[in-house]
C-alpha cells in the first residue's frame, strides 16, 4: 500500500507532466500565432478563443482521471507509455505545425497524434470503462484538429 507521502509525489509528477506539455504546446502555438491568423481558413471553422478552451478541458480531465486512477492502483503499462506517445506527439505537433510553418509535418504529426489517442483511450476502456467515457473528448477533438490541419494544408 503506497503512503501518502507517495501519493503526493504522483500527483505532483501527473500535474507537473501535464503542465509541462500544456505550456511547451502553449509556447510554440503563441510563436506561430501571428501566421497562423494570416491563413486562409475554411467557412467551418472552430473560433480561435474556443481552442485554448477545450484543451484546458482535455489537460484538467487527464490530470483528474490519473490522479484518481493513481490513487487506487497503478497505470498499466501500456497506458503509462501511450500517455508518453500523445504528451510527445501533441508537442511536436505544435512546433511543427505553429513554430515551423510546416502545415505539411504538421499534419502527418497530427494523424500520428490521432492514432495514438484513439488507442489510448481504447486502452484506457480496457481497465476502466469510466475513465474512458471521461477521456473521449480528446481523440473527438484531436479528430477536429486533424480536418483543420488538412484543410489548412489544402488551403494554404
Amino acid at each position: 500500500m503506497e503512503t501518502n507521502k507517495q501519493k503526493i509525489i504522483n500527483y505532483v509528477i501527473i500535474i507537473t507532466s501535464i503542465l509541462v506539455i500544456a505550456i511547451l504546446g502553449s509556447i510554440f502555438v503563441n510563436i506561430g500565432s501571428d501566421w497562423f491568423n494570416s491563413l486562409q481558413t475554411p467557412n467551418q471553422f472552430v473560433p480561435n478563443f474556443v481552442i485554448p478552451i477545450v484543451w484546458s478541458v482535455i489537460y484538467t480531465i487527464f490530470a483528474v482521471v490519473l490522479c484518481v486512477w493513481t490513487n487506487k492502483q497503478n497505470l498499466p503499462k501500456k497506458v503509462f507509455w501511450l500517455l508518453i506517445v500523445n504528451g510527445i506527439l501533441n508537442i511536436l505537433w505544435c512546433l511543427f505545425f505553429f513554430t515551423l510553418k510546416q502545415t505539411l509535418l504538421g499534419l502527418i504529426a497530427i494523424v500520428a497524434l490521432l492514432i495514438s489517442a484513439w488507442w489510448l483511450v481504447l486502452e484506457i476502456k480496457k481497465h476502466r470503462l469510466d475513465f474512458f467515457y471521461s477521456t473521449l473528448i480528446y481523440p473527438v477533438w484531436v479528430s477536429l484538429a486533424t480536418c483543420l490541419n488538412l484543410a489548412l494544408w489544402i488551403l494554404n
